[in-house]
């Protein structure tokens, strides 16, 4: 995987090299938010960027919701973290990053590697599986290169 990001790196940066800094920062912004929006929508259909579904999550015991109704749906994984208030991007002219920032990047580092962490505050450790919530994929490389392209023939 890291192969293939050095060869979109080089291949995007002599591309890149040949813009101006404006331009560099307007492509990178678009680039961070198409790939930060694949990111969301590959973590809402529950798949890790090789295509494996996530492991299933351990239910607990209790099904009782508010005022003793039963819970009957099953709750996706990380609705919230998919969201942009914690799915963040930072991009200047020469780079860009999508990933978790503050709290929730502890949450996420725990899932992403498979981790132990405690199940509540002065609750019991758990050891959770691996659930990759951010990854590079083929369709990733893809949607760069669409995304430097497009800009590149609106620009020209």
């Amino acid at each position: 995987m890291s192969d293939d990001l050095h060869t979109v790196e080089a291949w995007a940066g002599a591309l890149l090299a040949q813009l101006q800094p404006a331009q560099r920062r307007a492509v990178t912004r678009q680039i961070a938010q198409d790939l930060r929006r694949s990111q969301a929508q590959r973590i809402a259909s529950q798949q890790a960027p090789d295509g494996a579904t996530y492991a299933a999550r351990k239910w607990r015991k209790e099904l009782r919701g508010k005022n003793g109704r039963i819970k009957r749906q099953k709750a996706a994984m990380f609705n919230k973290v998919r969201t942009t208030k914690y799915l963040k991007t930072t991009q200047d002219e020469n780079q860009l990053s999508v990933g978790f920032f503050g709290r929730v990047a502890r949450i996420a580092r725990v899932h992403q590697e498979g981790l132990t962490d405690k199940v509540a505050k002065k609750g019991p450790q758990y050891r959770y599986p691996a659930r990759p919530l951010l990854g590079f994929s083929a369709i990733d490389q893809a949607l760069i290169r669409d995304s430097l392209l497009r800009h590149l023939t609106l620009t020209s």
